[in-house]
């Protein structure tokens, strides 16, 4: 992971002509064709270009990274040493993206053997390839072995290194096609593991569960999708457990599995859970009464099962594996997973159409996109849902709900000249709002929030010593304040008042 040889690069004009022709790595072609940055906002050093507007990029750990001026991207190297050997062992090597050491030395040798031909009636790679090699003391490896070496980079590029256009905060495709394992198969790995734990009897394992929710939750999704006979004593415990989370789908899931096998004698033992506290007694409302039998016992687990669950891991909600990966610290697998479905949204807003009412959008599921990244703390990307989701509400009280929302994440993320434009347009609304949804807003808690917020981006904007532009939203949040009754006008005096004497402040 050395980057000796780019040292040698920068010091020996001569070495960087090599490089620059004829294998297009040249340093004097750094700046790539728009501002980009990585998702996890890990540094990202430019260091060489090439002749069709790529470039490559140093990351923290000193892998190298790839993005073309097609909006892909992809490492392509552990370092700029082992980079250079791949750029310079294989000066095609973006024509063999697909290959991979599964094709074999005979059809990887053939596709570099015909495009190297290719190269040679331009270039001369034969006499400035070795000349290049024992410069920069890099190894003289195999084509198949520096096939293996860019296949093994490339597939490291998700989750820690996704590129993202700075701009508009969408993601680079990845540069190759090959197959990644599902998303849920690196969420459901401590699952499994702590599944096989608790089958083969480890008492320690099953204490651990009963103190850990996360985990516990994991477990039982591995136990969801991989269902044995002689489990029933594990679900048992694990419901009895789970219920300490209150009504968690995993309680949920814990019961049905723990009723399709349908002896009665569990009955007790489901309704005790049922009566942990009023979520789990309205979540679990249905289950047939303490003297069902078991036909009734079972199918009821299996209308929920069939509804709600399954044995397949692949028809899961994508959220449902999302929020396991935050939940045990897989912040970039998560994080991933959630901006690649954004873009597809942004992309193709029927994605977003209801089954049974093609002409409307659910556009809950860019709320919850929104709340996932939020809790990540990837405020930008929250806010880049958030937008979308503000312009496609159709209710007055819905449009201004969204634009609240998107004005409290521009002012988080410091952009406040746009949570002003944003509240702006949130007072137009509540002027004209085109419906009546609105018609009691003064004296609920959207009129609550809303005079807060004005609040709050006033203070900011004092804070960031904007006086003019604090003052007038001052005033608008006392213009607000005013309108408000009962409760709701109470709830922001004290704000109103302190921010009040930090705009007076102001010179």
């Amino acid at each position: 992971m050395t980057d000796h040889a780019l040292r040698l690069l920068r010091l020996h004009a001569h070495l960087a002509e090599l490089a620059a022709f004829p294998f297009d790595f040249d340093l004097d072609r750094a700046d790539h064709v728009e501002p980009v940055r990585l998702a996890s906002d890990g540094p990202l050093r430019p260091v060489a270009g090439d002749g069709a507007g790529g470039t490559y990029f140093v990351c923290a750990d000193g892998s190298v990274l790839y993005a073309d001026s097609e909006g892909s991207a992809g490492i392509i190297g552990s370092g700029v040493d082992e980079a250079l050997e791949i750029v310079i062992g294989l000066p095609g090597w973006r024509d063999h993206l697909d290959l991979s050491p599964a094709d074999g030395p005979e059809k990887i040798l053939a596709r570099v053997a015909e495009t190297e031909e290719e190269f040679r009636e331009d270039y001369g790679i034969d006499e400035a390839r070795p000349e290049l090699r024992a410069a920069l003391g890099l190894s003289e490896r195999s084509p198949v072995e520096l096939i293996g070496m860019l296949y093994t980079a490339l597939l490291r590029t998700e989750p820690d290194f996704l590129l993202l256009n700075a701009e508009e905060g969408c993601a680079y495709d990845l540069l190759d096609r090959h197959p990644r394992p599902p998303l849920w198969e690196p969420v459901l790995a401590q699952g499994r593991a702590d599944l096989a734990a608790l089958r083969a009897g480890d008492r320690t394992v099953w204490d651990t569960m009963a103190e850990d929710p996360v985990r516990r939750r994991l477990v039982l999704r591995a136990a969801q999708f991989d269902r044995a006979d002689g489990d029933l004593e594990l679900l048992r415990y694990l419901l009895r457990h789970e219920a300490a989370s209150s009504m968690t789908d995993e309680l949920r899931l814990a019961a049905v599995l723990v009723g399709l096998r349908g002896h009665t004698g569990d009955l007790p033992l489901l309704h005790e859970v049922r009566e942990t506290d009023f979520d789990t007694a309205c979540g679990l409302s249905e289950m047939p009464g303490p003297d069902a039998d078991e036909t009734a016992l079972r199918e009821w687990a299996l209308g929920l099962d069939d509804c709600l669950f399954g044995s397949d891991p692949s028809d899961e909600p994508s959220d449902t594996w999302t929020e396991l990966a935050a939940a045990q610290g897989l912040t970039e697998l998560a994080r991933v997973a959630l901006i690649r479905r954004l873009d597809e949204i942004v992309m193709d807003q029927g994605l977003l159409r209801r089954p049974n009412t093609p002409k409307a959008l659910d556009t809950s599921h860019l709320s919850s996109l929104a709340h996932e990244l939020e809790q990540l703390g990837d405020l930008t990307q929250a806010l880049r849902a958030r937008r979308l989701h503000a312009a496609l509400q159709d209710t007055a009280w819905d449009r201004v709900s969204a634009r609240l929302t998107q004005a409290r994440l521009e002012r988080q993320t410091g952009q406040l000249a746009q949570a002003g434009e944003t509240l702006t347009a949130l007072r137009e609304i509540l002027a004209a709002p085109a419906d009546n949804s609105l018609r009691h807003w003064q004296g609920v808690n959207l009129g609550r929030f809303i005079a807060e917020e004005h609040y709050a981006l006033a203070r900011d904007l004092a804070d960031a010593d904007l006086p003019e532009e604090a003052r007038a939203t001052l005033a608008a949040a006392d213009e607000i304040r005013d309108e408000l009754s009962g409760a709701a006008a109470t709830a922001v005096r004290e704000l109103a008042a302190d921010v009040s004497d930090r705009v007076r402040d102001l010179r």
